[in-house]
């Protein structure tokens, strides 16, 4: 897996980990223990840092970015889709960020949260606890997702961080 120092940002990435080989990770920019980086995300942390907790999924094609005033910070339990983007946001415990997504500087994505596939989350926009952010612009819906709503889907990808550090293997 291409996984780069840039000056003194080094990636520190937990031994339970799974980056898949085919993932980026450059400069500032911590995984959590049982998380997992999927093929083509990108993960830059080069004027911020990034932060992904424990058994968070971030998927194919996903890009995560920082900027100087705005780390990007990813929770506990997460879910990020395929193909999003996070720029410069927080995204709180056990949420889902759907596939196709964009959410921009100085967002927070309450904990238990929804931002729908294709959403776009304007910067400074708060999506608050069990709340659903759908459109572009996103409109918010509070008290629309019940608290572990997504456990099934952490779980899932867990399993398959671990099947996938034991067995993943290249064949051509």
């Amino acid at each position: 897996m291409p996984v780069y120092a840039l000056g003194d940002r080094i990636p520190v990435i937990d031994p339970s980990a799974f980056v898949h080989p085919d993932a980026v990770i450059i400069g500032d920019v911590r995984i959590g223990p049982e998380s997992s980086i999927w093929p083509t995300a990108v993960l830059r942390g080069d004027h911020g840092a990034i932060r992904i907790g424990a058994q968070t999924s971030v998927q194919d094609g996903t890009i995560i970015h920082c900027t100087a005033e705005h780390d990007t910070v990813v929770g506990d339990r997460c879910v990020v889709g395929h193909n999003v983007h996070l720029e410069g946001c927080t995204v709180l415990d056990d949420s889902l960020i759907g596939s196709g997504s964009v959410v921009l500087h100085a967002v927070t994505i309450g904990p238990h949260a929804l931002v729908g596939a294709s959403a776009l989350v304007p910067g400074g926009m708060t999506v608050p606890r069990n709340a659903r952010a759908l459109g572009v612009p996103a409109k918010v819906t509070e008290h629309a997702i019940p608290d572990n709503a997504f456990a099934e889907a952490v779980a899932i990808y867990v399993h398959n961080s671990h099947w996938y550090n034991a067995d993943l293997r290249k064949i051509s």
